[in-house]
């Protein structure tokens, strides 16, 4: 395996596992550790952590510690805007190039999203809403408003995972399925106003200080 594809499995890997919360905010987090869990070696590991520092989902001090940061309000609430004026952003430019197929996707997306906030399938959730709005990404074919979103994507769902152990659900099945008929209509300003409309909903989960 090249040293590229090694580097991002570390990375996903423990990116997962902080964003799950297997790894808890706070803790410290050795190279040696997580290279023996992963089966790999040191320096996959080591990049990955610079990469997830760059991110801000990992704080380290030189010669000290790198651990998992708390999650804080204000990072949160940053994370949503840009994440928030990507998605606008792509949306506007791919509700003109959307065809049936991809409606029908995101259609079922939801269905899979609205299920698994039910019965309380967190990771499901998540999955399926992703899905669903990486519809839009795809189409839109913009390369850096996929890569902003992959980037601060994970701040958020460490929030969102906590509200939704705590009896939150995530984000409105509603709101999605206006979204989807917007872009089943070929309507661009209202499937814009209803993206705007599911990312100030999330921006306002932060608001724990």
């Amino acid at each position: 395996m090249s040293r590229t594809l090694l580097r991002d499995r570390a990375y996903e890997a423990i990116r997962d596992a902080i964003v799950a919360g297997e790894i808890e905010p706070g803790a410290v987090v050795r190279d040696a550790d997580l290279a023996e869990r992963l089966g790999l070696s040191r320096a996959p590991v080591r990049e990955a952590f610079s990469r997830l520092v760059d991110e801000g989902l990992l704080e380290s001090k030189p010669q000290s510690y790198t651990r998992v940061t708390p999650v804080v309000a204000a990072d949160v609430r940053d994370a949503a805007a840009v994440v928030g004026a990507m998605h606008e952003l792509v949306t506007r430019v791919a509700v003109p190039r959307l065809m049936a197929a991809d409606v029908e996707i995101m259609r079922a997306a939801n269905e899979r999203f609205a299920a698994a906030v039910t019965a309380g399938q967190v990771d499901l959730a998540l999955r399926a809403d992703d899905e669903l709005h990486d519809v839009l990404v795809r189409v839109s074919g913009n390369r850096a408003a996929a890569a902003t979103v992959a980037r601060y994507t994970p701040l958020i769902r460490r929030l969102e995972r906590r509200r939704f152990g705590e009896g939150g659900t995530c984000r409105s099945a509603g709101l999605h399925e206006r979204l989807i008929e917007a872009c089943a209509a070929g309507e661009v300003d209202a499937a814009v106003r209803v993206t705007a409309e599911i990312w100030r909903t999330l921006a306002d989960l932060a608001d724990f200080d």
